[in-house]
């Protein structure tokens, strides 16, 4: 697209001439061609925002019920986003890295995705592996570099105990650590074929105890008020109640 730029505004320059009519012809034709360096990329941004969507769907696909999580994660994360200051063109990011942080699912068996049971070593450390296969997806974009390595960290941890590269506090990337949060309260919450969601209360805790160990206090205060007040929406999307025994 750069490339595409530099080549229609040479294309413009080359019109320029002294002449009173052909600097109006020239700035005419400027203008033309800078609503058409915008409509391709208006072209490309539409694009990009299918291909986010039609990989979400294929997930989706893969992981019954992927589809509806990472919605709701985007949305969350958005909020938070906004809510501690991040700029709109890392809101985008965040947002995308949200909505496709288990992309690289697609690449891990069945046989370990839909486990009934708890999984081995073995399957626990190709689990292990998809945030790395995430990365290796979305990476291929080049507006979408920044999105990659929020995915790439999601299961990092403040203490350094996550994986894949066991970054530790600041090092982990603040879309990655907002990431963090709010998939794993929706993971505690929800129910499984093998085990029912925790009540909202008891998830809220264990997201409290986790503070500065492996959750940013400072995410976890931010998003316990969205939590709180939509409760209800998201217990009923979830398939769990808040008031699900332990």
């Amino acid at each position: 697209m750069r490339l595409l730029h530099a080549s229609i505004l040479k294309e413009a320059n080359a019109t320029l001439t002294t002449s009173p009519s052909l600097l109006m012809i020239a700035a005419s034709e400027t203008l033309r061609l800078s609503l058409k360096i915008k409509e391709l990329e208006e072209h490309q941004k539409a694009a990009r925002n299918t291909l986010v969507c039609a990989l979400n769907q294929l997930l989706d696909l893969k992981d019954l019920g992927t589809g509806a999580h990472s919605t709701r994660l985007a949305e969350w994360a958005v909020r938070i986003g906004r809510l501690i200051g991040v700029s709109e063109a890392e809101i985008y990011q965040l947002e995308v890295a949200a909505m496709l942080h288990d992309i690289g699912k697609i690449g891990v068996p069945d046989a370990i995705l839909h486990k009934p049971g708890k999984l081995t070593l073995e399957e626990r450390a190709v689990m292990q592996k998809h945030p790395e296969y995430g990365w290796s997806i979305l990476r291929l974009f080049d507006s979408l570099e920044q999105a990659s390595l929020y995915v790439l960290h999601h299961h990092e941890s403040l203490d350094g105990d996550g994986y894949p590269a066991g970054l530790k506090g600041d090092d982990i990337p603040l879309g990655a650590r907002i990431v963090a949060v709010v998939d794993s309260f929706d993971a505690m919450i929800s129910s499984r074929s093998y085990r029912s969601g925790l009540p909202h209360d008891e998830a809220i805790r264990r997201l409290l105890a986790a503070q500065g160990k492996q959750f940013d206090a400072a995410i976890v205060d931010v998003f316990i008020p969205i939590a709180e007040k939509e409760v209800l929406n998201v217990f009923a999307a979830t398939g769990t109640t808040s008031r699900v025994a332990l």
